[in-house]
C-alpha cells in the first residue's frame, strides 16, 4: 500500500540512513541537491561517507548540529512520505446566527434509543478481598492470586460450551425459540408482521451466566494487573482498594477531581502502592441490575411497547423500544442507501417533550418511533425511579468541514520526519524566522526538557478508529490494543457490532455521494498526539514522540451513540469492562492517563455523559474536550461544555481565536487548531493542522504544482485538532512528573501557556451571539477563550 516497487523503497531507506551519519556539522547541501529522487541516496550515502572519512581520518565525528534545511529533509524523502493533501480553503463567511435555532437544526438523537440511571445502585467495586487467597501457594505478595472457589451449585454451574441465552427482560424483543437478539437489541429473526434489518447477532448471557463471570471472571481480571504491578499485597491494602472503588463508584462533578488525585497518589506511593487497577474496577450487581431491568420492561409494557432493557457496566440502563424499521417516518428503507441512518436520527426539538403532550396514545406510539421514544423518556422521568433519563444523541467529530477553493499554486531534538517543517503548531512561539506566532513550543520543550515522552504515558482517543494500516502507524511502537464500542452495525460501517478491532472503515452517511469524503478523523486526531513513529524519517511528527495511544472507536457512519460513547470513555479510563459476543469481560489492558474526546454534541451536556467523565476522572484520567466548532458558547455544547474537562478552543497561526471555536467561561485554554482558509505564514500552503490521514488528489510539496493520486497526510483545522496539542502536552508532562497526580498535570498544563488579550480573543458582535462587547471597539466583542493560548516554552521545569 505504501510502495509498488518495496524494494526500491528499502534501498532509498537504506540510503537516507547513510546519509544522516554524516550529516553532523557538515554542509551537505551541495550533496542532496542532486537527491531529489531515491533512486540515488544509496550512492550519495556511500559518497558522503568517503568525504567525511577522508577530511576526519577515518575517524567517525562526534554528532553536533543538524545543518541541513528543512527544504532539503524534505527533498531527500520518498513522494510517499512527503505526499500530502490540503487545498487553501475559502474564507468562512461569518452570518448572524440564532442559538435556539441552531439547537433545533443540529442536535440529533438515535430513534428508539434511550438511556436511564436507575437511583439504585446496580454496580459494585469489582474487588473482594475474600477472593484473594493470602495463603496460597503462589504467594500474592508475587503477584499471585488465589480465584478458585468452591464449586457453584449444579443450578448455577457454567454451561458446557456457549452459554445457554435467556430473554433479558419479559418484554424483550426476541425471537421466542431461540431469544436472539441483535447488538442494539433489535430481534434477529422477523416475528409475523414485522420488517427487521439485517444485523449482527450476539448472545446476552443467562443470569446464571452473569451471576459465574461476576463471581469468577471479575478477580481472574484482576490477576494480571495485580501480577504487572510488582506490588506487595495484604489485607489492609485490599480493604483499602476496596474503599477507594466505593468512593469512584460515587464520583460527582463536584468530587470526581479529588478522589481521581487520591487513588493516583496512592497508585504512585514509594512506600505502600496500590494498584490502581484494584481501586477503579466495577462491574455489575446482577441480581439489582435484573431487578431494574425487569422494572424498566414492565414500565414499557405499561405504554404498550416492547424493547430490550441492557444495563451496562457503568450502572446506566440502555433501551431500545421495540421498532419496526419500516414505521420511520421516511417510509421503507434501503439498508445500502444514506437514508437509512437519517431515518434512524431524528431532531431535538427546543423544548423537550414537545411531541408528548398529555397523555400517551398508545396507538399512536406504535405508528410513531419518534414519538414513542419522546413518550418513553417523558413518562420515565415522571416515575421518579430514575435519576436521569435522557435520548442517546448523536455525537459528530469536531473537524471544520468547509467547500474547498482550487489549492494554491535547527535544532538538536528536531524530528527528522520530512514534513515537520511544515508543522507550524509545533513551533516555538514567535515571529523570528522558523518559529509562528501560533506555535505551540512543543519545539523548545523537546530541548529544554530533554523530554520526547514515554510509553509508560496512556492517552486514549475515543473516536472513529484508527486506520490501522497507515504506513506511518502500522508498525508504530506507539500504538497498543484498543476496542471497537460502537454497538450498531449499521453506524459502525463494518458488518458488526462491538469487538476488539478499533480500524476505521470509514464515516461518510453515503457512500455512493462524491463530493464527500470518509473523515478518518480518529487518525488525524491521533497522529497529532504522537500515534505515528517519530523521527523516522518519514511523514510527520507527533507531539509525545514516545507515548502509548489506546484508539477506542465510538464514531462510525454520520457519528456516534451517546450511549457508545459513554461505555467508551468508562473502557478507556479502565473502570468497566467491554463484552465480546458471548458476555466475556474484555478490560482495557492500558487504563488511559488522558482520554481525549475531539467530538461534540450541540446542546448541553448530557447527564449520562457527565457521569461517564465524572468515573474516568475519578479514576485518575484527565478528560480532554475539543470545545466544539459552533462559535457559541460552551454552555450548548458537549462535552466542551461539561463539567471536570479540559476544554480546548482553536487558535490559528497568528495565535487568535479562530472564527469558527466556541468559546465561553467554560473553556480552559487555547491550542492550535488552525484556519485553512488563511496562510499568515506565507507558504502557500493552508494553516491548518498537518497530521497522518489517507486522502486522494494529493500534492507534492518539494515540487511544486506536482500532483500525487494518493497520500498519507493532510491538513485539517477545527478544535479537534486543537485537543490532541493539549492531550500530547499533557503526556510529556506526565513523562516529566511521573508521580504528579491529576490536578497538578492540569496546573502545570495551565502554566505552560502565554496570555490573550480580549482582542486576541474577539469578533463581530452580530457574528457571536452571548459575546461581550469590547469598549472602545465598536461591534467587535470578547469571546472568552480561556485568557491563555498553549506554549510549552513556558512550561516550568524545575
Amino acid at each position: 500500500m505504501v510502495n509498488s516497487a518495496p524494494n526500491q523503497f528499502v534501498a532509498c531507506k537504506a540510503g537516507k540512513m547513510a546519509l544522516k551519519k554524516y550529516v553532523t556539522g557538515f554542509a551537505l547541501a551541495a550533496v542532496l541537491a542532486g537527491t531529489a529522487g531515491c533512486d540515488r541516496l544509496e550512492e550519495f550515502g556511500r559518497l558522503a561517507g568517503d568525504a567525511v572519512s577522508q577530511i576526519t581520518g577515518g575517524a567517525t565525528p562526534e554528532p553536533s548540529v543538524i545543518v541541513l534545511s528543512d527544504e532539503q529533509i524534505l527533498a531527500a524523502a520518498s513522494v510517499d512520505e512527503r505526499a500530502l493533501f490540503g487545498p487553501m480553503q475559502a474564507p468562512i463567511v461569518l452570518t448572524a446566527i440564532n442559538v435556539d435555532e441552531l439547537l433545533q437544526t443540529q442536535r440529533f438523537y438515535a430513534v428508539g434509543s434511550v438511556i436511564a440511571m436507575p437511583k439504585v445502585q446496580m454496580v459494585e467495586p469489582v474487588l473482594e478481598p475474600e477472593t484473594f487467597d493470602l495463603t496460597a501457594s503462589d504467594p500474592v505478595g508475587s503477584g499471585g492470586l488465589n480465584t478458585d472457589q468452591a464449586p457453584l451449585p449444579e443450578s448455577q454451574a457454567a454451561p458446557a460450551g456457549p452459554p445457554v441465552v435467556e430473554a433479558p427482560a419479559p418484554s424483550a424483543m426476541a425471537d421466542p425459540e431461540t431469544n436472539r437478539v441483535t447488538a442494539d437489541g433489535a430481534p434477529a429473526i422477523a416475528k409475523p408482521g414485522m420488517t427487521v434489518s439485517p444485523r449482527a447477532e450476539i448472545k446476552l448471557p443467562t443470569v446464571t451466566e452473569l451471576r459465574r463471570q461476576s463471581q469468577i471472571q471479575a478477580p481472574e481480571a484482576l490477576k494480571q494487573a495485580v501480577r504487572d504491578s510488582g506490588v506487595q499485597i495484604n489485607p489492609e491494602k485490599l480493604r483499602e482498594a476496596r474503599r477507594d472503588a466505593e468512593q469512584q463508584m460515587k464520583a460527582t462533578s463536584q468530587t470526581a477531581q479529588s478522589i481521581g488525585d487520591a487513588i493516583s497518589r496512592k497508585s504512585t506511593d514509594a512506600t505502600a502502592p496500590i494498584p490502581k487497577a484494584l481501586a477503579v474496577r466495577s462491574r455489575l450487581d446482577v441480581d439489582v441490575a435484573i431487578t431494574a431491568r425487569e422494572k424498566a420492561g414492565r414500565q414499557l409494557e405499561a405504554l404498550g411497547l416492547s424493547g430490550i432493557v441492557t444495563p451496562s457496566e457503568g450502572g446506566q440502563m440502555r433501551i431500545t423500544i421495540g421498532i419496526n424499521p419500516t414505521q420511520l417516518r421516511e417510509g421503507q428503507l434501503d439498508l445500502d442507501k444514506v437514508e437509512t441512518m437519517r431515518s434512524l436520527f431524528a431532531l431535538q426539538k427546543t423544548q423537550s417533550g414537545q411531541e408528548c403532550a398529555g397523555d400517551p396514545n398508545i396507538e399512536q406510539m406504535k405508528l410513531d418511533p419518534v414519538l414513542a421514544t419522546e413518550c418513553v423518556v417523558k413518562v420515565l422521568q415522571q416515575t421518579g425511579d430514575y435519576e436521569y433519563v435522557e435520548k442517546d444523541y448523536i455525537f459528530t467529530n469536531q473537524m471544520l468541514r468547509k467547500p474547498a477553493a482550487p489549492p494554491v499554486t535547527n535544532n538538536s531534538t528536531r524530528p527528522n520526519d520530512p514534513l515537520f517543517g511544515l508543522q507550524w503548531h509545533f513551533r516555538d512561539n514567535g515571529t523570528a524566522a522558523g518559529q509562528s506566532a501560533g506555535g505551540a513550543g512543543f519545539s523548545n520543550f523537546w530541548t529544554r526538557a530533554k523530554d520526547t515522552g514515554s510509553r509508560d504515558v496512556v492517552v486514549a482517543v475515543v473516536d472513529t478508529g484508527i486506520q490501522m494500516n497507515h504506513p506511518d502507524i502500522k508498525n508504530s511502537p506507539n500504538l497498543a490494543p484498543g476496542y471497537d464500542m460502537v454497538s450498531d452495525p449499521i453506524m459502525g460501517n463494518d458488518g458488526d457490532g462491538r469487538d476488539a478491532d478499533p480500524n476505521d472503515p470509514g464515516d461518510r452517511c453515503n457512500p455512493d455521494d462524491a463530493t464527500t469524503s470518509d473523515s478518518f478523523h480518529g487518525t488525524h486526531v491521533a497522529g497529532t498526539v504522537g500515534v505515528a513513529s517519530t523521527n523516522n524519517a518519514a511523514g510527520i511528527a507527533g507531539g509525545a514522540w514516545n507515548v502509548t495511544i489506546v484508539p477506542v472507536r465510538a464514531l462510525g457512519r454520520c457519528g456516534g451513540k451517546l450511549s457508545d460513547i459513554n461505555d467508551a470513555i468508562r473502557w478507556a479510563a479502565g473502570t468497566v469492562p467491554a463484552r465480546d459476543t458471548q458476555g466475556r469481560e474484555v478490560w482495557n489492558s492500558n487504563p488511559a492517563d488522558i482520554v481525549n474526546l475531539s467530538i461534540g454534541l450541540f446542546g448541553p451536556c448530557p447527564a449520562s455523559m457527565q457521569a461517564a467523565i465524572n468515573d474516568a476522572v475519578a479514576a485518575g484520567a484527565l478528560v480532554v474536550s475539543a470545545a466544539g466548532n459552533a462559535r457559541v458558547d460552551t454552555q450548548y455544547f458537549a462535552p466542551g461544555g461539561c463539567q471536570n474537562v479540559i476544554s480546548v478552543a482553536a487558535n490559528d497561526a497568528r495565535g487568535q481565536l479562530t472564527p469558527y471555536s466556541n468559546f465561553g467561561a467554560n473553556v480552559t485554554i487555547m491550542a492550535p487548531g488552525g484556519d485553512m482558509s488563511r496562510d499568515d505564514d506565507r507558504d502557500g500552503r493552508p494553516d491548518g493542522v498537518l497530521s497522518t490521514k489517507y486522502m486522494k488528489n494529493c500534492t507534492d510539496p518539494a515540487k511544486p504544482g506536482a500532483t500525487v493520486s494518493q497520500c498519507y497526510y493532510a491538513y485539517e483545522n477545527g478544535t479537534s485538532m486543537a485537543a490532541p496539542h493539549v492531550s500530547a502536552a499533557l503526556a510529556l508532562l506526565k513523562t516529566k512528573y511521573p508521580s504528579a497526580v491529576p490536578s497538578e498535570l492540569k496546573t502545570r498544563l495551565l502554566a505552560a501557556t502565554m496570555p490573550r488579550t480580549n482582542l486576541q480573543c474577539s469578533g463581530a458582535c452580530s457574528a457571536y451571539p452571548g459575546s461581550t462587547p469590547i469598549q472602545g471597539q465598536p461591534d467587535m466583542c470578547y469571546r472568552p477563550c480561556g485568557g491563555r493560548m498553549l506554549n510549552l516554552a513556558n512550561a516550568q521545569l524545575q
